[in-house]
């Protein structure tokens, strides 16, 4: 069975490491014989207010389909930079716009727990910074890691497989880049080639209410 691979690249610049490491992602789960849809954040165009889970508000049509390829999907591999200890603010937009109640999870009434609508998935995050990983992790205990691992994947049923971090890139060199491009297109390869796990279908939303909602 074919693997079905979401990557969203979520840098809002249109050329970065970001953009190589995911192309690199990219051609080898190609290769590797996945079937692969891509969505970068410097392309989608959509209104990153929000006022919160309040009535019902419908999200924009880029937004609809970054749902629809999060549905589509048995993998999905996230490539972030870097900032203030997590995620540039018009990606974390999208994150609070089309991953809402009745999409990636729903709350059980009366209920503290909740249902992880995404589950049966699988995903990968590559993150880019500054800061060295050791460093992050010794002093700031890895909060981008950790955030996008429990948070956001395993929040919403996907499973976590590799949650890397390639730094420092302001002192990095080409040879430092090209091994952590090559290690971006051993991480798609070995992601095409895990079996297909069965992914629980999710209808995509193009409005959101507040009931079920978080704070």
């Amino acid at each position: 069975m074919t693997k079905r691979i979401f990557i969203w690249v979520g840098h809002p610049r249109a050329e970065s490491l970001c953009g190589a490491l995911a192309d690199r992602y990219e051609a080898e789960a190609r290769a590797a014989g996945a079937e692969v849809r891509r969505q970068n954040l410097a392309d989608m165009q959509f209104d990153p207010n929000f006022p919160g889970y309040v009535g019902r508000q419908e999200i924009d049509p880029d937004l609809v389909a970054w749902q629809e390829n999060m549905a589509w999907a048995d993998h999905v591999l996230f490539v972030f930079p870097y900032w203030w200890a997590s995620i540039p603010a018009m990606a974390k937009a999208v994150l609070d716009k089309a991953l809402v109640p009745g999409f990636g999870f729903k709350y059980r009434k009366d209920s503290m727990w909740w249902d992880k609508l995404l589950a049966g998935r699988t995903g990968d995050v590559i993150l880019t910074s500054d800061t060295p990983p050791w460093l992050d992790t010794w002093l700031y205990r890895k909060p981008g890691r950790r955030m996008l691992k429990n948070q956001v994947l395993d929040f919403c049923g996907i499973t976590p497989r590799k949650i890397v971090q390639f730094g420092s890139v302001k002192s990095s060199t080409p040879r430092d880049r090209s091994r952590w491009i090559e290690r971006a297109g051993d991480m798609g390869r070995t992601a095409a080639e895990k079996p297909v796990r069965t992914a629980a279908p999710v209808p995509a939303h193009s409005s959101i209410t507040a009931r079920g909602a978080r704070a």
